[in-house]
């Protein structure tokens, strides 16, 4: 017979230590509160959001997001998250599914409208498809979502020609934060599968105008608080005490928490730290960078809220209140650019593609040189579940196995994840 799954450890009893206040975390610490079981969450840093946190930043003079994130109507599970902790009106985006385009090289502009049934009668409008292409173009996408896990984008779909320069790299480039042709053509045929398949009522997209602190961070961490949840920051993990089949004490340097018998454990860090923490953990080991540069100046008017740019280092051009946001994917070939000389390259984009004139207004530059797991054929194979060989370990972030490159979505999933194995007491 084949070995049997270990399974969580029961009892009424039991307290649930969630280590990481990332989404992932926090999504399992929210699950759980608010299902009753006592919840200890502990952060290293002073703040929780990890990579998806706001701040104030001295140099702008104004409350900046680490980085720029964008979720689609049909994110299901964030917008769950964001409905529980009741923050879901943060979200700002239009009533239909619209993306506006732009060619900094030629100043052509163009809007792609999916319309919102599963019926993708869009692609035989030439007003809501790419310009200059064919309906027959857009059917080989649907080769995505039959790859196999070893397969390249690059080996599944032609990566050139006008639609894929114009539409499948930008979408696709920023979903997996790697460049097409080596990305794994499964994780793209998941987004293809969870977006644009299932029509334009799933792929509106949504905006935290006022901060992702504000929308996903502020609001969950009153959540738990108002359910007991405590929270501890500044607490560093050192070490996992594991003997025989379960953790036995969280290691955090000055303080040691000896865990009782059916305490369960959640660990919700990055790859790397989880990589250090668990002996023997297969854990993707590659990343790609992302690069975020903001101005401080009010948008102009006519800007739409997100604009996507082509024949440009500037790929992502977000329209806030108060600011001038620009992200770029798989950015590691400007993580030794000099800053300034990269701020001034990126502005002179924007004015153009804003029409503004003047000089450069204050910036900032965010380079996040992990920011994601490398979306690669190799690297999704390393990804591990959410069960471990210990009975009272699970795994949490969007570097496991969720199915879904490095998003808020997937974050949220793999959290959601945990906290069922918790509730339900078994491995999945």
């Amino acid at each position: 017979m084949a070995p049997t799954a270990p399974r969580l450890l029961l009892s009424t009893n039991r307290t649930i230590h969630v280590i990481g206040s990332g989404l992932a975390g926090l999504a399992a610490a929210v699950r759980l509160a608010s299902a009753g079981h006592p919840v200890k969450v502990h952060e290293s840093a002073r703040e929780a959001g990890g990579r998806c946190r706001s701040y104030f930043d001295a140099a702008l003079e104004l409350t900046i997001d680490n980085g720029n994130h964008l979720l689609l109507s049909g994110n299901h599970a964030a917008i769950a998250f964001l409905r529980t902790i009741g923050s879901l009106n943060k979200l700002t985006g239009p009533q239909e599914a619209v993306f506006v385009f732009a060619d900094l090289a030629t100043g052509e502009r163009w809007r792609l409208r999916p319309n919102n049934g599963r019926v993708p009668w869009w692609i035989l409008s030439k007003a809501r498809r790419v310009p200059a292409t064919r309906a027959l173009d857009y059917l080989a996408l649907s080769r995505l979502m039959m790859a196999g896990r070893d397969q390249t984008i690059g080996e599944v779909i032609g990566c050139a020609g006008r639609l894929y320069q114009r539409l499948w790299r930008p979408l696709l480039l920023a979903a997996l934060n790697a460049e097409p042709p080596e990305a794994s053509a499964r994780l793209a045929g998941a987004v293809v599968r969870e977006s644009l398949a299932r029509g334009g009522a799933a792929c509106r997209p949504l905006i935290a105008a006022d901060g992702l602190g504000a929308a996903f961070i502020e609001p969950a961490l009153a959540y738990l608080e108002r359910h007991g949840a405590v929270l501890r920051f500044g607490r560093q993990l050192r070490r996992l005490d594991l003997a025989e089949d379960r953790v036995r004490a969280l290691d955090f340097g000055d303080d040691v928490v000896a865990l009782a018998r059916h305490d369960v454990v959640i660990l919700a860090v990055p790859a790397w730290v989880a990589a250090k923490l668990v002996p023997e953990l297969t854990a993707p080991n590659e990343f790609r960078a992302i690069l975020n540069v903001h101005f401080a100046i009010a948008p102009p008017r006519g800007l739409p809220p997100m604009l996507g740019v082509i024949n440009a280092a500037t790929e992502w051009l977000f329209a806030f209140p108060d600011r001038l946001s620009v992200t770029v994917s798989a950015a590691d070939r400007f993580n030794e650019a000099p800053r300034e000389s990269l701020a001034r390259t990126i502005w002179g984009e924007v004015a153009a593609l804003a029409g503004i004139d003047g000089t450069m207004p204050r910036w900032q530059i965010v380079k996040e040189r992990r920011a994601t797991f490398a979306a690669l054929p190799k690297e999704d194979a390393r990804r591990p579940g959410a069960r471990t060989q210990w009975r009272n370990l699970i795994l949490a972030g969007d570097w496991t196995a969720t199915g879904l490159p490095a998003t808020i979505e997937g974050a949220i999933r793999s959290g959601n994840r945990a906290a069922h194995m918790v509730s339900t007491a078994q491995s999945c």
